[in-house]
C-alpha cells in the first residue's frame, strides 16, 4: 500500500453487522422477519466480500462483514427452526389452541396423558 493511499470503510459493513444482529433478535417474530433479514444480510455480505477480495488493501471493516454474515446464518437457522416449530404446533394443536391459553393447556395435558 502506498503512503498517499488511504483506506476507506467497506460499503455496507456496519449495515451487514446490524442486520445480522437483527436477524437473531427477530427470529421469534414467527421466524419470517428473521429469515428475510438473514437472507438480505448474506447477500450483502457476499457482495462486500467480493469487493474486498478484489483489493483488500483499500478497505477496512471486513471484520464487521464476517461477523455479520455469521450472525445472519445463525439468525436464519433459528428463524427456520422457529417456523418449523410453529408449523408443528399449529398442525398438532390447531390454530384455536395456539390463540387460547386454556385450550392449549388442555391439549398439552391430553398429549402428555397418552
Amino acid at each position: 500500500m502506498e503512503h498517499n493511499q488511504t483506506q476507506e470503510q467497506l460499503k455496507n459493513s456496519t449495515l451487514i453487522l446490524v442486520l445480522g444482529i437483527l436477524s437473531i433478535v427477530t427470529c421469534c417474530c414467527y421466524g419470517v422477519v428473521g429469515i428475510i433479514l438473514g437472507i438480505v444480510t448474506i447477500v450483502l455480505a457476499q457482495k462486500a466480500t467480493a469487493i474486498y477480495a478484489a483489493s483488500p488493501e483499500m478497505y477496512t471493516g471486513f471484520q464487521n462483514v464476517k461477523i455479520g454474515k455469521i450472525l445472519a446464518i445463525i439468525g436464519l437457522v433459528l428463524s427456520v427452526l422457529y417456523v418449523l416449530a410453529t408449523i408443528w404446533a399449529v398442525m398438532t394443536f390447531g390454530w384455536e389452541a395456539i390463540n387460547d391459553q386454556e385450550l392449549m393447556q388442555e391439549k398439552v395435558q391430553e398429549m402428555m396423558n397418552q
